[in-house]
């Protein structure tokens, strides 16, 4: 992340500065496409480097979200750590999922249920 931040600084890359956090977004669906290539290949050294630069990518775009004063990187984990553990409600309530069925199904009730209380 100090990388990130770094890049964007005054000393930092004019590129980089540049940036917000909706166009670093963007780059991190390419690099999630050759992450993907990549698995499907079985190709570890490739795979690595991609994994690397779809996370490099998005903690980029989570700088630049700082900066833009929208979201900070302890609240992005704060949130999706929130979110896990209600949607693995089946992992961590009392209905427990016995398949990766039941999963699926209990996750997509959760996913449902917060989209119809956000509308």
């Amino acid at each position: 992340m100090n990388l990130a931040r770094y890049l964007r600084g005054p000393e930092g890359c004019p590129w980089d500065r540049e940036q917000t956090s909706l166009t670093f977004a963007k780059y991190a669906i390419k690099e999630g496409d050759e992450l993907v290539e990549a698995l499907e290949r079985q190709d570890n050294v490739h795979s690595e480097e991609e994994m690397g630069d779809t996370l490099f990518v998005l903690l980029a775009s989570i700088a630049a979200a700082e900066s833009e004063g929208r979201f900070t990187l302890a609240s992005v984990l704060e949130r999706v750590h929130e979110k896990m553990i209600r949607r693995h409600d089946h992992v961590f309530g009392e209905n427990k999922a016995q398949t990766p069925e039941d999963a699926i199904v209990a996750w997509n009730r959760i996913k449902e249920e917060e989209k119809a209380r956000s509308k």
